[in-house]
């Protein structure tokens, strides 16, 4: 009776499956009557760079391919997380076709994916975009490809500042103890540690109602997220560290990419790189020009010496030899010819 009941179960199973897959693949050969809409999730708000770009690329395809194929950008956290938008992605169901994230967050799915975000790599914007789009990251990629998942092109969220509630960080002595909100991100969450930090993950959606609470005594993130986030609101400390620089993975569903025509492809990636341009230029420019900004909000603003907060996160490096092999050692080579 076991075996029988095993047995009818996994016909059960392996019908809704079928039936789930044939709702998804009926969409195949879209037509602008029947369009194939496909669902972007985002964490951070509307007015955040990704979130902007992602619609530039809503706009493109839709033009390009006559309304056949449409975008739908839900930012906020509103589809999940970056750990639950990647995973959506992954499995292929539907709910959600790309996903913009760091390119570290998908390290759950492939270890290597992290080696963009080890602390202090780059000193710039133009050497971390050659970075992102170079044979290195390229080869870390590779290994999303068993994971259901395919990178199209690499946004930009720019370097990681940490700010608090407590005081100007001028040293890593000022770190230590401080908890502090992170994405659940294993490389930022090593680097908080070596800092002296106590590193607390949290969903970015979640963030902004934990640091009013006093959950956390501060958090991580790139100036323009907590400029469109409006962090300034509940965080009174913005010390410009620049610990990570925090480059991005614009995702497709490998399922997704499958049910399309190579012309659809063909348009579909040059969309995402195209919008992956206006992202970078706009997360320079709000760089630039936000801190300014934050400080007519209150926030007090501090740019310390870097050198001991390198010093401090050198082990994060030896930490991670076994996970990125190679990679690193070329990864090293290539940043010292530049």
């Amino acid at each position: 009776m076991k075996k029988r009941w095993f047995a009818v179960m996994s016909i059960l199973l392996l019908s809704v499956g079928m039936i789930a897959g044939c709702a998804r693949s009926a969409k195949e050969a879209p037509t602008a009557e029947n369009p194939l809409i496909l669902k972007i999730g985002v964490s951070t708000a509307d007015a955040d760079p990704r979130n902007i770009a992602a619609k530039q690329f809503a706009e493109e395809i839709a033009n390009s391919t006559g309304g056949v194929i449409l975008a739908t950008v839900s930012g906020g956290g509103v589809l999940g997380d970056d750990a639950a938008l990647i995973d959506a992605v992954s499995l292929g169901s539907g709910k959600v076709d790309i996903v913009i994230s760091d390119a570290s967050n998908f390290a759950n799915y492939e270890p290597r994916m992290g080696i963009s975000a080890l602390p202090f790599l780059f000193d710039d914007f133009d050497t971390a975009w050659a970075f992102m789009d170079g044979d290195i990251e390229a080869r870390a990629e590779e290994g999303l490809s068993k994971h259901n998942i395919r990178v199209l092109a690499h946004y930009c969220n720019g370097f990681r500042c940490v700010t608090n509630s407590r005081g100007p960080v001028e040293s890593p002595e000022d770190m230590k103890g401080m908890v502090i909100r992170t994405p659940q991100n294993m490389v930022i969450m090593s680097t908080m540690s070596a800092l002296g930090a106590n590193p607390q993950p949290l969903g970015f959606s979640e963030l902004y109602a934990a640091l009013r609470k006093g959950t956390y005594d501060g958090q991580e993130n790139p100036i323009p997220v907590i400029y469109n986030n409006r962090l300034f609101e509940v965080q009174e400390y913005l010390s410009v560290t620049n610990h990570i620089y925090s480059g991005m993975c614009f995702a497709i569903s490998e399922s997704t990419w499958k049910m399309l025509s190579e012309e659809q492809r063909r348009i579909i990636e040059m969309a995402a790189g195209k919008s992956a341009i206006t992202d970078r230029e706009m997360n320079r420019k709000q760089t630039n020009e936000l801190l300014s900004a934050l400080a007519e909000e209150g926030m007090k603003i501090n740019e310390p010496d870097l050198k001991p907060f390198a010093a401090a996160t050198a082990s994060v490096l030896e930490e991670n030899r076994t996970i990125y092999g190679s990679l690193l050692e070329e990864t090293l080579e290539w940043i010292s010819e530049r």
